[in-house]
């Protein structure tokens, strides 16, 4: 079985400088479902499950001092429980989850992730992270997808991003743009350049042509630049030719509906 990479704690925090409106209350509630769910001892695994619910609790309601005093109590309480056990049994009890799910409650976000990648898959944690982001017209899918795949938080949210805002494109040209990302080919230049094969109004035909430009198939390539060059379109066959994705839609369109 091959072991699961960890990510350090610096690589989880990426997640929460990439949105001003990163719900922490979201993370915990998730993250420590996970986690308490790993849990082996009922009875520390109830203690873990109150102490998670008065912090989601506070974290939602960020203004009640009850709240807050109560969740810094009840993180107090459970931290001192697993550190009691784990002077008593020493490695004979297993306590890396109890420990995880306290980074997690005490606000150490990236470590309880890290921490947690021992006994949770990393692809169900990406999917917490990713939905506390709360950003608006997302693509959470190709985002988990890209990150699980090894890319960088950083690309996989700017394709997440792209892709929610774009999604009115049509279905074949979303496509596109999915395995573009999950390639990690999707820059600024290509996307503008979909976007006006997306405003060109193609025919399911035309799409199929346009697809099978941009998939770089060069008898069809060839073929497309020798009608626009028999049009007097002979910059934009060049382009074609050279890969230029902004001659795709005007070759496309030239396919008789």
């Amino acid at each position: 079985m091959t072991e699961q990479r960890r990510h350090p704690a610096s690589w989880w925090a990426q997640f929460q400088e990439a949105s001003d409106r990163f719900d922490t209350a979201y993370l915990t509630e998730g993250l420590g479902d996970l986690i308490t769910a790993k849990i082996s001892s009922p009875l520390l695994r109830r203690e873990a499950e109150i102490a998670a619910d008065i912090v989601v609790r506070h974290l939602n309601k960020p203004n009640s001092e009850e709240l807050a005093e109560r969740a810094l109590k009840g993180v107090e309480r459970l931290v001192a429980t697993v550190e009691r056990l784990g002077e008593r049994s020493g490695e004979a009890f297993e306590l890396r989850e109890a420990y995880a799910l306290c980074h997690l409650l005490e606000g150490r976000y990236g470590e309880a992730a890290n921490e947690a990648e021992e006994f949770v898959k990393t692809q169900a944690i990406l999917r917490i992270f990713v939905g506390a982001l709360r950003i608006e017209r997302f693509d959470g899918d190709v985002a988990v997808k890209m990150l699980a795949s090894g890319q960088p938080p950083s690309a996989a949210l700017h394709s997440g991003k792209v892709i929610g805002k774009y999604s009115w494109w049509p279905s074949w040209l979303l496509k596109v743009v999915t395995e573009r990302a999950l390639a990690g080919e999707l820059d600024d230049e290509t996307v503008a350049a979909l976007d006006r094969c997306a405003y060109a109004e193609l025919s399911p035909a035309q799409a199929r042509i346009a697809r099978r430009l941009l998939d770089g198939e060069d008898a069809l390539i060839d073929a497309s630049a020798v009608r626009l060059e028999g049009l007097g379109e002979a910059d934009a066959a060049q382009k074609l030719r050279k890969g230029d994705l902004t001659a795709v839609a005007l070759a496309a369109r030239l396919i008789p509906i």
